[in-house]
């Protein structure tokens, strides 16, 4: 009976070996330095104190990468890298994981309670725009801010590493970020409705190619009706020339409507796959299973 007890004490032991050292590899998720795709990159925001930058790098964590390129971005990068102000403070920063081509781009944000009005799917947008794609990005702030300074710094991260972003989508983007949260916050729109209207807007630009601003305009006002959002004639007047703007970019739509697609389907799938929930399941009952029918066995 004392060896089936140790037996059992020593099972029990390795079983949560087990599962926390599952969870925490599952957290963790670090395989070392990727030599093709380059180090992880950080920028935090010139404003952060010493212990707010501290307080970030947990977030982001910053500890579980082997090695990193750490930035700042400051109002100079602003106004460098979109005509903003130059005195502004610069407080929500970014980690950046660059991934293969075709991999596509994910927005985390780390800190959603203190990003008050800049949501993932507008991050998504504004960033497909200036042309970043392939990549996990993670923003975080350890104070509220709007977020708008987020994608300055992952302007700053890829020009610091030799990606040279388009100059022009880069405003057209960060004008895409104040456009959108702007007339969510003076419309009293959901931010989601918004993030949805957008990218609504670019599928039917890719589909229908426009070739004047007029067709801008109408297909502006059709997914506005397709949605059933109701704005100002100052904001659709604000949406057609933003949308303006990026047809004479000559911007690729097609390859903008294509990563939007596969934002929008892969949690759909995943939610709506009852294969992979049922299979989970099974797979969790089936191992508690066995584990009590062992211990039963040993304490026959």
């Amino acid at each position: 009976m004392k060896r089936k007890f140790s037996l059992l004490i020593v099972l029990m032991v390795l079983t949560a070996g087990f599962i926390s050292s599952g969870t925490a590899l599952a957290s963790q998720g670090d395989k070392g330095i990727n030599e093709k795709l380059g180090l992880p990159i950080v920028v935090y925001g010139e404003a952060l104190s010493d212990s707010q930058k501290n307080e970030v790098a947990g977030l982001l964590e910053v500890d579980k990468h082997e090695e990193i390129d750490e930035f700042t971005v400051n109002g100079r990068d602003l106004a460098d890298y979109i005509g903003g102000n130059p005195n502004s403070n610069m407080y929500s920063s970014v980690k950046i994981l660059h991934k293969d081509n075709g991999k596509g781009l994910n927005i985390e944000i780390v800190t959603p309670d203190q990003i008050t009005e800049v949501t993932k799917e507008m991050y998504a947008n504004a960033l497909l725009t200036a042309g970043v794609e392939n990549a996990d990005v993670f923003v975080a702030s350890s104070v509220k801010v709007s977020g708008h300074s987020a994608l300055t710094g992952i302007y700053k991260a890829y020009d610091a590493k030799g990606v040279k972003l388009d100059q022009g989508r880069m405003k057209v983007a960060s004008e895409e970020l104040d456009v959108a949260t702007s007339i969510a916050e003076k419309e009293g729109i959901d931010q989601a409705e918004i993030s949805e209207l957008l990218t609504e807007i670019k599928k039917a630009i890719a589909e229908q190619n426009p070739a004047t601003k007029e067709e801008i305009e109408n297909i502006v006002q059709e997914q506005l009706q397709a949605l059933n959002i109701e704005l100002s004639p100052e904001d659709r007047q604000r949406l057609v020339d933003l949308f303006e703007q990026m047809r004479s970019l000559n911007i690729d739509f097609n390859q903008v409507k294509n990563q939007l697609n596969d934002l929008t389907g892969k949690l759909e799938k995943l939610i709506n796959d009852e294969g992979f929930w049922n299979n989970l399941q099974s797979s969790v009952q089936k191992f508690f299973q066995s584990l009590s029918d062992f211990i039963s066995s040993l304490l026959k």
